[in-house]
């Protein structure tokens, strides 16, 4: 094959339209809710100086979500999950305008009313997030299910850049409630980019099975298959552990001392290494020896973040974030391969909801655990620990899952397409 059909054979999945409305609409959403991370994390640490205060913003959305995800799964699998996108599309666009309308009001006296908003868009994550992968599997054809990966990956990496950057900078030049006003646009012509892919046929479900039985037939799957229950507890552990995110406006306004529109820089960083990776890997997706290279990447993201923790020089910091987004963006990749090549249609909604399970733990209970972490043995050494932790993971994840160690994706790709 030569270069030139090597490449087309690469961007065969870029000429179809509806994957490009979903490469639209997972831009346009994560230009939103990154610039709203930065900017809600940002003014409750300015009214609160409380680094616990941040812990909390991830600990109550991520309670309804994860509490909800394995019905929200259920109900991915029996329902049109184009429908279930764009009612909680909409859901997220109302609370965005709430922020924009309550900071309106003046001074901010209680954060109540904003943690109960945050409490319920977790509730529509809770059901958004199984029927999105599921939605995703159903757009993206099997054969260009790694191909499609490592596009989508490169598009939310690239609206992950802009976003916090967008963010911080509005933050800072236009004030708080104008940045929600942005923000809540974009979430718009996500909406917009999701009406356009047409509705998908919905799964066959098994005849006289309760709930609770399609519920647990999920959770069999996933810890019956020792590929996918160990790639997402190593990505559970590594993040939940070694991730810092959550305390970049601690390391912005006190440690590195470079304000809001540091901060939106800082929370950049990962994404630009990760982007650089991501679009290689749109050219050489990372089939060939993945377990191998899946546990080599989580255990020098674990290394990044030691390094950003000590670091006390933005410039040595921004390059640290960067290189643990790198790392994190191959990883990702191949963990969504993972998902969309072993997980059947009819299930797909239901395995959706017990890796969100995984992931909504490490990233939002994650970011309550480096709060609590901060709080107790301090900003620096809880960033540092963590990050030996996930070293540790990665090893035990390494004896313990043998097939994941040696998995091949290219090889898995080439069974489902027959």
């Amino acid at each position: 094959m030569s270069a030139n059909e090597a490449s087309s054979s690469r961007n065969e999945v870029l000429k179809l339209p509806e994957f490009r409305f979903l490469l639209a609409a997972s831009g346009f959403s994560t230009l939103a809710s990154r610039a709203l991370a930065v900017v809600i994390g940002f003014q409750i640490y300015e009214i609160t100086h409380d680094p616990l205060s941040i812990g909390w913003l991830g600990l109550v959305e991520a309670i309804p979500a994860i509490s909800i995800a394995l019905f929200g799964g259920h109900v991915a699998d029996r329902s049109d999950r184009r429908l279930i996108v764009l009612i909680t599309q909409l859901v997220s666009v109302a609370c965005t305008v709430f922020f924009a309308v309550y900071t309106g009001f003046g001074a901010i006296h209680s954060l109540l009313p904003i943690y109960a908003v945050i409490f319920i868009a977790g509730v529509a994550r809770g059901f958004s997030d199984p029927a999105s992968g599921a939605f995703e599997a159903q757009v993206v054809p099997r054969e260009h299910m790694v191909n499609g990966s490592a596009w989508l990956s490169s598009s939310w990496q690239s609206c992950s850049i802009v976003g916090p950057a967008l963010g911080g900078i509005s933050y800072a030049k236009f004030g708080v409630q104008n940045t929600y006003w942005i923000i809540a646009a974009l979430f718009v012509l996500s909406w917009i980019s999701i009406f356009c892919i047409a509705p998908k046929p919905i799964p066959v479900a098994e005849e006289h099975e309760s709930i609770w039985e399609s519920i647990a037939g999920g959770v069999k799957y996933v810890f019956g298959n020792q590929v996918l229950v160990g790639s997402m507890a190593l990505d559970l552990f590594a993040v939940l552990f070694g991730g810092a995110i959550a305390l970049l406006p601690i390391f912005a306004k006190d440690i590195l001392k470079v304000g809001p529109e540091g901060l939106g820089f800082l929370t950049a960083a990962p994404s630009v290494g990760a982007l650089s990776m991501t679009l290689w890997a749109t050219h050489r997706p990372p089939t060939k020896n993945a377990g191998k290279t899946f546990m080599l990447c989580v255990f020098g993201f674990g290394i990044a973040m030691i390094v950003f923790a000590l670091s006390r020089n933005f410039v040595v910091s921004l390059i640290a974030l960067a290189a643990s987004g790198a790392f994190d963006g191959v990883s990702v990749i191949i963990r969504k391969s993972i998902l969309r090549l072993m997980t059947p249609d009819h299930l797909r909604g239901r395995v959706s909801s017990v890796n969100m399970i995984f992931i909504g733990s490490s990233n939002e209970i994650g970011a309550f655990e480096s709060g609590v972490g901060a709080k107790l043995l301090g900003t620096v050494r809880s960033v540092w620990l963590g990050g030996i932790v996930t070293l540790i993971v990665v090893a035990v994840t390494a004896i313990a899952a043998p097939k994941l160690r040696n998995l091949d994706l290219g090889e898995e790709q080439k069974k489902k397409a027959l």
